[in-house]
């Protein structure tokens, strides 16, 4: 009979946006699981994957074998920022449909892939478009008319072009408009004083000429998170990470569009990544995502994080010394990660898992769960039903 809690060993990522040795939470969580390699200072790490995702698959820590061998047998993320991740949409369905019979070797299935990103640690980010009256205001300066088609109304499809006009300009004229508007006196920028010091930081990480700058700096909405906060990103929502460290989950696609914060031969076209926008949302409000108690938690120390989809929720269970939590038989599949703390895991068949930072367990649909810890401890629990 097959175990219905297994614990895996996870993949790394070491994208050259991720942060350095033991400044990344990637790489600390990463190095926790018995038989992984140790952390090295002069490495990136980026992103720990947990899932069954091909290009980055788990597999179980007892006997090495593949998760999704596993789980056929028997009938996604922590993510670190040091710098700005590529400006990016994620196809929705029928586009990812198209993409992947068209060009099946870059989009590499036909699935969307909306995602939550709950912070870890402070987290800044672009996501989703500013209010269209905002927008309007700020291209409405001098160095920025010229961006704007000559019609009567400011709507969403004005600022489609504008969008694909920005990211259609030169690299020179990128630059000398990035100067012009570090020039320009902070007031004049409204409520939005941070622009100038913000342009200046983002051509610090890809260079003046990098079209994402004006793109994420200008119609976008900048935000800070704390400690447990949450957006939510719709498939074919603009996005952008900045810096931080994330819980990231998300559908089962790796399908990506960039066209920004990244080199100019890794950039997809802008026709189609214009075609692919939709307009949601349209204030940094709509764009987060709520947690509320859950009643999956029978002691009241579990929130959900619930996005407005069918593919998955979050839950985050957090303990203090001495404290315990019992999560009772969800009705579909989930992956656990520890991000901090110690203690046990107790389940069906008198069976118990040591449980500390950087272990990931996959576990099997309706499976009651007990955590009980010492020190305290906190649990990210991802799951489908």
């Amino acid at each position: 009979m097959a175990d219905a809690v297994v614990q895996l060993r996870c993949g790394v990522k070491n994208d050259d946006w991720g942060k350095k040795g033991k400044d990344s939470i990637v790489a600390h969580l990463w190095s926790k699981t018995p038989g992984n390699e140790g952390i090295e200072d002069s490495k990136h790490y980026s992103e720990m994957w947990m899932g069954t995702y091909p290009s980055n698959p788990s597999y179980l820590l007892s006997t090495g074998e593949h998760l999704g061998e596993y789980l056929k047998k028997h009938p996604e993320l922590i993510l670190s920022f040091s710098k700005a991740l590529p400006l990016q949409i994620h196809p929705d369905l029928k586009l990812a449909a198209q993409l992947h019979k068209e060009h099946p070797e870059k989009f590499g299935d036909t699935m969307h892939k909306p995602e939550i990103a709950i912070a870890l640690s402070k987290f800044e980010l672009f996501a989703g478009w500013r209010p269209l009256k905002e927008i309007q205001a700020l291209f409405e300066l001098n160095h920025l008319s010229k961006y704007v088609p000559k019609s009567g109304q400011f709507n969403d499809e004005t600022l489609r072009q504008v969008c694909k006009t920005l990211l259609s300009a030169p690299a020179k004229e990128v630059a000398q408009t990035m100067q012009d508007l570090q020039s320009i006196p902070e007031s004049q920028f409204g409520e939005h004083t941070y622009i100038p010091s913000l342009l200046a930081r983002l051509a610090k990480q890809y260079g003046e000429g990098d079209n994402g700058n004006l793109v994420a700096a200008l119609l976008m909405n900048y935000m800070t998170l704390g400690p447990g906060d949450s957006v939510f990103v719709p498939a074919d929502s603009i996005h952008a990470y900045l810096e931080g460290d994330i819980v990231e989950c998300m559908a089962r696609s790796d399908n990506v569009i960039n066209t920004g914060f990244c080199p100019a031969a890794d950039r997809d076209s802008v026709e189609l990544f214009a075609q692919a926008l939709t307009f949601e949302p349209h204030n940094s409000k709509d764009a987060l995502l709520p947690h509320r108690k859950s009643d999956k938690g029978l002691n009241g120390k579990t929130d959900v994080y619930a996005p407005p989809i069918s593919e998955f929720s979050v839950l985050r269970t957090t303990l203090g010394a001495g404290e315990n939590e019992t999560h009772k038989a969800i009705l579909g599949p989930s992956l656990l990660i520890v991000t901090k703390g110690c203690g046990q895991m107790k389940f069906p068949g008198n069976q118990t898992a040591e449980l500390k930072e950087g272990y990931v367990f996959f576990v099997g649909q309706g499976v009651a769960l007990d955590f009980v810890t010492d020190k305290g401890m906190a649990v990210y629990r991802a799951y489908a039903e």
